[in-house]
């Protein structure tokens, strides 16, 4: 199976200051990889730097995505080229509503218009699979959502956009039990639909239950300080990070 996405040798630095030391990870096309690490570890700062935020700068190494490199190309670029990432904080977005905002994304991503009866018609068919309430559709992104809504709303984000590689960012965090089923179930859908890689990063390791995980990661210190299989989300779970860091 050829790789999806190759971080080699990655060095990433915000003001002045080192954070990733030399992090090489890869995923392989319709893969399944989970990013683990304590806080402050850099879990966030890889999932940010593969989507190209301007906030933090590669000083060495290169990001390999699809056979291209992208390591100095702008989060846009990245999206056009089938990235995704859903953030642990949604952004509130007023007078932009949920459904045009989709609407945009899509037609910006696929470089064509889409007719409104078919966006509707695809637009409902994932909220129903997400149980969102169709009323969210014509209320400003994210604005008076609660923490469960947003982070269906970023699931909804990725089911239409049906991106090659999704981030998500600790998805999960602040979920009750049922929302984190949900959200289970919209990144199922997400994988049986269209085939595409995840990038799991998270604490919690419920909503890893109903996924098959190929691969695991532990980051610590900046560093990626251990790799297997889905055993190793078990062994987290017993022991946790301390035998990584320090």
């Amino acid at each position: 199976m050829s790789n999806l996405l190759e971080c080699n040798e990655l060095y990433v630095s915000a003001e002045d200051k080192e954070l990733l030391h030399g992090v090489s990870l890869s995923i392989g096309s319709g893969e399944v990889h989970v990013l683990m690490g304590p806080n402050g570890a850099g879990k966030s700062t890889l999932g940010s730097t593969v989507m190209g935020s301007p906030e933090y700068s590669v000083t060495g190494g290169r990001i390999i995505f699809d056979g291209e490199d992208i390591t100095d190309e702008p989060a846009d670029k990245r999206a056009c080229r089938g990235i995704f990432i859903s953030f642990q904080n949604p952004v509130e977005i007023p007078g932009i509503s949920l459904s045009d905002f989709m609407r945009s994304a899509m037609e910006q991503i696929t470089g064509e218009r889409i007719k409104l009866f078919d966006f509707r018609k695809r637009l409902f068919a994932a909220m129903d699979v997400l149980q969102m309430d169709r009323s969210y559709a014509e209320r400003d992104l994210n604005v008076g959502f609660s923490g469960g809504e947003k982070k269906k709303a970023e699931i909804l984000q990725l089911l239409l956009l049906r991106p090659k590689l999704a981030i998500l960012d600790e998805t999960d965090s602040g979920l009750d039990v049922d929302a984190v089923k949900t959200v289970s179930k919209g990144i199922d859908e997400y994988l049986s639909g269209c085939g595409g890689s995840l990038l799991i990063i998270t604490h919690n390791t419920k909503i890893l239950e109903a996924v098959n995980v190929d691969r695991v990661h532990i980051i610590a210190d900046g560093r990626i300080a251990a790799e297997g299989d889905a055993s190793l989300i078990d062994e987290i779970n017993r022991g946790g990070f301390e035998k990584y860091t320090g």
